[in-house]
């Protein structure tokens, strides 16, 4: 149906009448009017010859229906501080964006994370998918697993986020990094 409305409307934006369009493009009134009520569905090979009539390209017929692909802007000093397991050990998150059901089937979140000399060592972090930290400023020691890892401004660490992890010495404080979580869409 939502096809036929697109092909109804650009044949009245080109002042054509049913049967000017069935003899544009070779295809039956009766077809082409089935088409428009929603009665059948063309082919690719009608679409495309609708499409060549019309001197548009053969998307165009589904423009109005494309979903909607969401985008958050979040302007400096105005993310949402939020709670995680790590607010306890005096961790600062700070959500720079959230997008939630979506079509990719995966989900991201984004967090600028600062330590203070109020925050605590906690390397014991386990959570479901994978996280990439990029060091802002700051030092500190971060553990992953068995392994430690010292980050400084411009470092970054990729990992598992299914193994124990989290900063284990603060170097130098303030230490900020971005933390990007992403996991499977549940």
């Amino acid at each position: 149906m939502a096809i036929g409305r697109s092909v109804r409307a650009f044949r009245r934006q080109q002042g054509m009448t049913v049967a000017d369009l069935a003899a544009v493009t070779g295809l039956s009134i009766g077809m082409l009017s089935k088409i428009e009520n929603g009665i059948t569905s063309p082919s690719l090979t009608t679409l495309q010859i609708l499409s060549h009539a019309f001197s548009t390209p053969i998307t165009s017929f589904f423009r109005g229906y494309e979903e909607k692909r969401e985008c958050q802007h979040v302007k400096a000093g105005e993310h949402l501080e939020i709670e995680r397991r790590g607010t306890r050990a005096g961790h600062q998150y700070h959500l720079l964006g959230h997008i939630g059901s979506n079509s990719s089937g995966v989900v991201v979140e984004p967090y600028v994370i600062t330590l203070t000399a109020e925050s605590d060592t906690f390397p014991a972090f386990q959570h479901d998918g994978i996280e990439l930290l990029y060091m802002l400023e700051g030092e500190v020691t971060y553990r992953h697993g068995d392994n430690l890892y010292h980050l400084e401004p411009g470092d970054s660490l990729f990992f598992d986020a299914d193994a124990p992890h989290g900063p284990e010495v603060l170097v130098k404080l303030p230490a900020r990094y971005l933390s990007i979580i992403s996991y499977p869409q549940a």
